[in-house]
């Protein structure tokens, strides 16, 4: 089955639209490799983290920041789909 995407983010925080442009952009990135992207609203102030299926892969209170898109596209190829071209998405060869 194909890995579903979960974004758990903090209503008190305003963070929905960040999370549904995340969300978009994974969706459109990777629709032929993921079942979809869920968003979950966390009980917890400040939660900003991105899960496929149960593996985080990213946490802002970690990070003490938020993911670029980017980057994003990158942590998730590379656990659905490791041989995937993002185009001009993808690491330099530096």
């Amino acid at each position: 089955m194909k890995p579903t995407i979960t974004i758990e983010y903090c209503p008190k925080c305003n963070w929905l639209l960040r999370a549904a442009y995340m969300a978009q952009e994974l969706l459109t990135t990777f629709v032929d490799d993921i079942y979809g992207v869920t968003l979950q609203p966390s009980e917890t102030s400040g939660i900003y983290n991105i899960r496929v299926n149960e593996l985080v892969i990213f946490d802002r209170k970690e990070e003490s920041r938020f993911p670029e898109i980017k980057e994003l596209k990158q942590l998730v190829r590379d656990v659905v789909s490791p041989d995937k071209s993002l185009g001009h998405s993808d690491r330099s060869a530096t």
